[in-house]
């Protein structure tokens, strides 16, 4: 009688131990990422960026509840919930209210919008990188101010002609930047505390005092970005000369575009880039429609970095200038009257030491073409991170460019044919023969006893 009043005693106490373990799980939780180097958790650069926002972090997600996307960005997202636990997610169906999606510029199932301290952010890809480098432009904390020049007929950041840039506009100002139109027709002068001068593409030649308040403003330490287009005259050769830039003859001619189906060989396709910092793991495809070939002037005042290539099967076309639809093999090239042979840069990255106080360097970039940004072009590829790369490079937020993402180490292995077929007659032949032996020989041996 008393082994059985303790027999039942111990397996009430094993009960009430399971009820009590099943309670405790639902109010506490705990996670340890096992995997080869912690690749399943966020790294320390995304945990710190967590812990220094103060305030909740809201994240929509656009995705179907059909198939498993919801739970595939649910599980990832709950890496960043246990260390911020007022970061929270919810989904939105795309199919609920397809005009109001498309009004919202929702283009993927499964596309993320982060909002933070009233910025918003768009996201098409799930990784640590794109998601943690996402909050921390968000957590800027002083709004940059970038002036798009105007007064002589460029591209507006506000605009909606198809050659303006009023979508890419729009972009900048979510990402927590001010966004301003500069007539210096008016004003006379760069106001110091404008970030970044865009010069976008300037359709008549720039007034005498308005181009030379441009190099004033590159020689006081400004940072700048210029578009430039074929056979512009915007009268800024005395900014090309204090840049150490020379702008070459013709449209760039790309006759590996066909490979991407791009039948217009002055449409530049770039899928491989350089090694600079603003393109760290960049490897989106990019297009760009006719652009021009740019050079250093020797010796360059500045130090120089090539920022985008055409291909070896391009070069600048002085002649006859190729139509859409027109096919490449009637345009060739004959090393005549300037046409250079590829690759061609057509986008450097120049720096030198910064002369305003406090600043400690001075960064221009010259891309030799502005439609890849305009709202005709945006939505091609990686056009519009390629502009984000670009814009938050320029205004010296280099830790905004990218996160890296943490990877297993390879495991793969490399095996002959021999090996491999000693392996597939080993599981297919000997292991089943081993088994059925051993069998046998067990059963053998318990009939003698």
């Amino acid at each position: 009688m008393g082994d059985r009043l303790n027999n039942l005693f111990h397996l009430v106490l094993l009960v009430a131990v399971a009820l009590l373990v099943g309670f405790l799980s639902t109010r506490y939780g705990f996670v340890h990422d096992i995997s080869r180097a912690q690749r399943l958790s966020l790294g320390a650069e995304s945990k710190a960026l967590l812990e220094s926002m103060k305030g909740p972090v809201e994240i929509v997600s656009y995705a179907r509840p059909q198939g498993n996307l919801r739970k595939t960005i649910g599980d990832f997202i709950a890496r960043y919930e246990r260390v911020k636990p007022d970061l929270s997610l919810r989904f939105v169906d795309p199919d609920a209210d397809p005009n109001a999606m498309r009004e919202a510029g929702v283009q993927i199932d499964g596309e993320i919008e982060l909002r933070f301290n009233g910025r918003s952010e768009r996201l098409k890809e799930l990784s640590e990188g794109a998601l943690s480098g996402a909050l921390l432009r968000l957590s800027r904390a002083r709004e940059r101010l970038v002036a798009f020049l105007e007064g002589e007929g460029e591209r507006k950041p506000d605009g909606v002609a198809n050659a303006d840039f009023g979508q890419f506009g729009e972009t900048l100002r979510q990402r927590g930047i001010r966004v301003l139109n500069l007539a210096l027709s008016t004003t006379r002068r760069v106001p110091d505390n404008v970030d970044l001068l865009v010069i976008a593409n300037p359709r008549v030649a720039l007034p005498g005092p308005a181009a030379l308040e441009l190099v004033d403003y590159i020689e006081r330490g400004g940072n700048l970005l210029w578009f430039i287009e074929p056979d512009e005259n915007s009268g800024l050769d005395a900014l090309a000369e204090a840049l150490s830039i020379r702008v070459l003859p013709g449209v760039i001619v790309d006759g590996s575009g066909q490979a991407f189906g791009i039948q217009d060989p002055s449409f530049v396709a770039v899928n491989r880039y350089t090694g600079h910092p603003a393109l760290a793991g960049f490897d989106l495809g990019t297009l760009f429609p006719q652009p021009v070939a740019l050079a250093q002037l020797a010796p360059p005042r500045w130090d120089f970095k090539s920022l985008l290539q055409s291909s070896q099967q391009s070069w600048n076309e002085t002649g006859h200038i190729p139509k859409a639809g027109e096919p490449a093999a009637d345009v060739r090239y004959d090393g005549k009257d300037g046409e250079i042979a590829g690759p061609l840069d057509f986008g450097f990255a120049i720096t030198r030491l910064s002369p305003r106080p406090g600043a400690r360097e001075q960064r221009v970039a010259v891309i030799g073409d502005g439609d890849f940004l305009s709202n005709s072009y945006l939505g091609n590829g990686g056009n519009r991170e390629l502009g984000t790369r670009l814009f938050d490079w320029l205004l010296a937020d280099d830790a905004l460019i990218a996160i890296p993402e943490r990877s297993a180490e390879d495991r793969h292995l490399d095996l002959s044919e021999t090996t491999l077929a000693i392996l597939s007659f080993g599981f297919l032949l000997g292991l089943p023969i081993l088994l059925a032996g051993s069998g046998l020989w067990i059963w053998r041996r318990r009939r003698r006893r």
